[in-house]
């Protein structure tokens, strides 16, 4: 049973806006891509381990923090035995010198384990100051079929991508009913979780500088046009509803500017290819508060 769905981070939200309206560095540009392949990489995962996830309590995306120091994970499976998955989607061939890892071409990276472990013995040590006495079981899952790992000891906790399937096996034969234990250590993470990530690197951006136009809800680009009633993606040939390519663009807009008043003129401007601002307008008032009159209109989310 699913206690804590995955959902993009913020981070990755933001730079996937930016990265279509301004030119990122090669570092920010790095780590979008990073993130993007990664959060792939957990769907993946999610869908492969859907036969079994019933037959445990499931929390995805965890950050927590234990000493004043933070650590996230990326899915962990409540049952008698605390399933922690650490999830990575690596490409091409990789290999391993002692506790360093390298790229094919010879370029170190963190080392994953070391990461899994970290993050292993810090919620040990959370789940066992709540009062809870629960073994912890580790796993470092490579999705991505195109990944191979040279040099790696036998008894390393991995499982490749061929190997999903005995993961599934043995994760179905351990299955057992939940118990009120389990539901309460649950309760506790999902209350400690920080929805504050401290790992958030974003460029300096503005209103001004930005790329305006509405972007495809597909592949991401400014390559769209408006013909009547739809947007019309050139890239990739989606199409979409006027009105609600209008309303992701408005979120797009709340994303990046929490602070700005969101006004007609603003939406107007940033999506640019629309003639007339009814269809704005329209939108608005649809999902959102018309708050004040004249110069000092503008609109907040109904639920604030």
């Amino acid at each position: 049973m699913i206690v804590k769905s995955r959902v993009e981070s913020l981070e990755l939200q933001i730079l996937r806006i930016l990265n279509a309206r301004m030119n990122l560095s090669p570092k920010e540009y790095s780590n979008y891509l990073y993130l993007e392949k990664g959060y792939e990489g957990e769907v993946i995962f999610d869908r492969t381990m859907e036969e079994v996830e019933k037959g445990f309590l499931v929390m995805n995306d965890l950050l927590l923090e234990h000493g004043n120091t933070k650590f996230q994970i990326d899915s962990l499976f409540i049952s008698k035995i605390l399933h922690l998955f650490e999830v990575k989607y690596f490409e091409g061939d990789y290999f391993i010198e002692g506790d360093r890892w390298y790229t094919n071409n010879g370029v170190e990276i963190k080392n994953p384990l070391q990461q899994m472990e970290r993050a292993e013995s810090l919620l040990r040590r959370l789940v066992r100051d709540l009062g809870f006495n629960i073994n912890i079981e580790s796993t470092l899952v490579f999705v991505n079929p195109n990944f191979y790992l040279y040099q790696a000891p036998r008894n390393l906790p991995i499982i490749f991508p061929n190997q999903i399937p005995r993961l599934l096996h043995n994760l179905q034969k351990q299955i057992a009913p939940i118990k009120n234990t389990h539901t309460n250590l649950s309760d506790r993470l999902l209350s400690l979780h920080s929805h504050d990530s401290p790992y958030k690197r974003l460029p300096e951006y503005n209103f001004e500088k930005l790329k305006k136009g509405i972007a495809c809800s597909h592949c991401h680009t400014l390559n769209t046009i408006v013909n009547r009633k739809t947007l019309i993606c050139n890239s990739c040939g989606k199409r979409e509803n006027i009105h609600e390519a209008v309303l992701r663009s408005v979120r797009d807009i709340l994303l990046l500017f929490p602070e700005e008043a969101l006004t007609v003129n603003m939406v107007h401007e940033w999506c640019n290819s629309i003639k007339t601002k009814k269809p704005i307008r329209n939108t608005l008032i649809e999902n959102f508060t018309l708050i004040g009159s004249g110069r000092s209109t503008h609109y907040i989310p109904k639920n604030e």
